[in-house]
């Protein structure tokens, strides 16, 4: 599936305005740590917060959660380890959610999956 840069920016944009308004303060946008990124660093209260958007136009490869794969898992869970031990967190508890952007007629609709999965060996 070819990746529309446009289309991922603005759903990201959305998911961050989106988070915010849930409560989540955002602490960084486009982590990149090694060969991985992290979409979204937030703070969910105590638990800092990494966040993976995936964006679908079309349910034609699967919804937009199922992109975020075990090897996508690992590799996320190698960035936000990155995260924790640059900024001297690693003692803060830590979760994964993924926010999936459906896109239908120029409109978007966002599902925030909180506890999409563990952090990976």
């Amino acid at each position: 599936m070819k990746r529309d840069p446009a289309l991922a920016r603005t759903s990201e944009d959305l998911a961050a305005r989106h988070l915010s308004s849930l409560g989540y303060e955002i602490l960084e946008r486009n982590y990149r740590y090694g060969r991985g990124e992290i979409d979204i660093v937030a703070a969910d209260g105590g638990t800092i917060v990494f966040v993976e958007v995936k964006a679908r136009t079309s349910e034609r490869f699967g919804s937009p959660e199922t992109a975020v794969t075990a090897g996508k898992q690992r590799q996320l869970s190698r960035v936000a380890l990155g995260w924790l031990v640059g900024h001297e967190r690693s003692d803060v508890p830590c979760r994964f959610d993924i926010v999936a952007v459906k896109w239908s007629q120029g409109i978007a609709s966002l599902r925030v999956i909180r506890n999409a999965f563990i952090l990976m060996p």
